[in-house]
């Protein structure tokens, strides 16, 4: 199977963490923290990142309830892969975001801005998941993280 460099999103209305990772090494760190004002400029940033990181696909977070079901926001996160799908023409796939935040808090120490460490754990998830997979266990509160 070729190398693929991914692209992750942690999308919100407000905040758009960003995690990059490739299936070479297997591994996500998170990257940026979007804040997009409008719509015009969330796809304009994206855009930004997409033409410098070259990603051959993308991952969204999908939001769900504890028990698996759909709620409010799993229809933005719906919309939004969908959006980026159709602007972008590269596949994107959804992968169950359940618990990153808590997860990139507890790795930051810290109740900080962890939205570009959530997009990375949901990336890190869906890497750890191919067929064939190694997890990995890293300390992504060591990246930098721009934004």
């Amino acid at each position: 199977m070729p190398e693929e460099v991914l692209l992750a999103f942690d999308f919100g209305l407000k905040k758009i963490g960003v995690a990059l990772g490739n299936t070479l090494t297997g591994q996500a760190r998170p990257l940026v923290i979007l804040t997009p004002a409008t719509r015009q400029l969330r796809f304009a940033q994206v855009a930004a990142l997409l033409a410098e990181w070259q990603p051959d696909r993308i991952i969204v977070g999908l939001p769900l309830t504890l028990d698996g079901g759909e709620q409010p926001a799993s229809q933005h996160s719906r919309r939004f892969a969908r959006q980026l799908e159709g602007r972008f023409h590269l596949p994107v796939e959804l992968v169950d975001e359940r618990g990153s935040s808590l997860e990139a808090q507890r790795i930051l120490g810290t109740h900080a801005a962890d939205d570009a460490v959530a997009a990375a754990v949901i990336l890190q998830r869906y890497l750890d998941q191919r067929p064939g997979a190694q997890p990995q266990r890293q300390n992504l509160s060591q990246v930098p993280v721009r934004g």
